[in-house]
This record gives C-alpha cells, structure tokens and sequence, in this order.
C-alpha cells in the first residue's frame, strides 16, 4: 500500500499546482521534448511526453502505454483512445486535461451524471499492470491526443532502457 499513498500524496500535490478550473490546452508545442533522462522525454512544464523519430520509432514508454492501453483500458474507452458508448475518447480528453488530473482520476476513479447516463471510471490505484505504467498510459495517450501518433501499434519502438527495467521491477515487485 505505500506506493499507492505515495501516488495519491502525488497527484494532490499535482493537482494544487495545476488549480482548480484552470484552464489547459496541450498541442505539438507544448509536448515537445525539453529533456530526456535515460529515455523518458519530459516538456518545458516537467510533464512526461513523448518522442517519435522521424522514421516513425516511438520511445520505448510510449510504446509500453500503448500495450497497457491495450491490456486494461480499450475495452471502455475504445481501440486507441478513440471512444465508445462506455466511456470517453481519450485520445480526446487529454487535449484539455492536465497530467495531474489525468493521474489523479485514473487512481482514483471518477462518476460523472449527465442527461441521466451514469459514467463511472474505476479507481486504478491498487491495479499495479496501471499505476505501475501511468506515465507510460499519459504520453502514449498524449501523442495520440496531439495528433503526432496515428491509430495502431507503432511499427517501430525503441528499445527498453536499464531505467524502465529497474522501475518495472522495483513497481511490480520482482
């Protein structure tokens, strides 16, 4: 249980630099790579992002997002984001979300009421094949969001650094 107190301690203290009802839009510029650490882009704002060549090969996170994506989030929210009658187009919803909400509503779920339809996103924040790979989920989602990475799997990645093994194994507990 301590990673997932650390995470919510996170995404609250994520949340109150973000602020209530600010407004937010992401594109192209905003998530350009600003720095790199062993193969995990960040933009200008410190926000995870993600990099794809010119050639088209995707950073190995953005790569490992879209096989989390595809293990535990397109049977709601639809192949590549795209959407469903259960839930969102996530491909869409990230162009107006910051990265703390984002991390906060997928650890902790969300319920939303509208025109008598009952939406509720399940909490996450126990699942470790999730919150293990947040950022991962985030900058596939990005680059789907900011139009940078078509529908699909990536037909080329990058290949998995030393850092994203420690971190894997560390998470999960191997």
């Amino acid at each position: 249980m301590p990673i997932r107190m650390t995470l919510l301690a996170v995404t609250a203290g994520l949340a109150l630099v973000a602020g209530p009802g600010s407004a937010y839009a992401d594109d192209k510029a905003a998530a350009a790579v600003a720095s790199d650490e062993n193969g995990k882009y960040a933009d200008k704002d410190g926000n995870p992002t993600f990099k794809i060549d010119e050639d088209g090969t995707v950073d190995w996170y953005t790569y490992s997002g879209f096989r989390r994506f595809n293990s535990d989030c397109f049977v709601c929210h639809g192949a590549d984001g795209a959407g469903s009658s259960f839930a969102p187009a996530l491909a869409n919803s990230l162009k107006t979300m910051p990265y703390a909400e984002f991390l906060s509503i997928v650890a902790e779920g969300r319920k939303n009421l509208s025109a008598g339809k009952e939406n509720v996103m399940p909490a996450f924040g126990n699942n470790k094949n999730v919150y293990c790979y947040m950022d991962d989920l985030y900058v596939y989602l990005r680059a789907r969001a900011v139009g940078d990475l078509p529908r699909g799997r990536p037909a080329k990645h990058a290949d998995k650094p030393p850092a994203a093994k420690e971190a894997e194994a560390s998470c999960m507990g191997g």
